[in-house]
């Protein structure tokens, strides 16, 4: 682990030292022993960040036009830091589910039939936003939590940054399968 990261890591064991269920997550980011818990950071525009840490919104959504990050990169259990954009890490969560999606005109149905109430869309505008997407990375996210402000030096525009991956050899398991359209999901461990 580098020097940052395990400074990180030691800045996030602080901040949630009173909860045990995080104290022990933490220390699954270090365990070399174990295959390796991914660590991400989100950026989140109000009100989602606030749904989020009310728990309301359990499944958290990006949609891009090409396969980017978390398309791909993203499996249950691994932890998602919540950034506030343009602020500090004010939260974390779990992700427990994950379901990627090539989209087409079935995918959109099924991700808007079966997910807007997790997700907390209910304006047809977001829909409309996202209409020239072609990939969709849905995480059914638990646990969440909001901790003291954590500042982080991040000054460019991606949304969604891999701090630490998963071990390679999980990685060579991933049950992708480049170039076939439609649903692939990842149940929760």
């Amino acid at each position: 682990m580098t020097r940052w990261l395990t400074a990180l890591v030691e800045e996030l064991r602080q901040r949630v030292s009173n909860d045990s269920f995080w104290s022990r997550e933490i220390d699954r980011l270090e365990d070399a022993q174990k295959p390796r818990t991914a660590l991400h950071l989100a950026v989140f525009v109000e009100p989602y960040l606030q749904f989020v840490l009310d728990r309301r919104k359990t499944i958290e959504s990006r949609f891009s036009c090409t396969r980017c990050a978390p398309y791909g990169s993203v499996r249950p259990g691994d932890v998602l830091l919540l950034k506030r954009s343009g602020g500090p890490v004010v939260g974390i969560c779990q992700v427990t589910g994950v379901w990627y999606y090539e989209l087409d005109p079935g995918s959109w149905s099924t991700i808007r039939s079966g997910f807007a109430e997790q997700l907390c869309i209910s304006d047809p505008a977001f829909w409309s936003a996202k209409k020239h997407a072609s990939y969709a990375s849905l995480m059914r996210i638990e646990h969440a939590r909001d901790f003291d402000p954590l500042p982080i030096a991040k000054r460019d525009r991606r949304g969604w940054v891999i701090l630490s991956r998963h071990h390679e050899q999980q990685d060579l398991l991933d049950p992708y399968l480049p170039g076939v359209r439609g649903q692939r999901n990842f149940p929760a461990a």
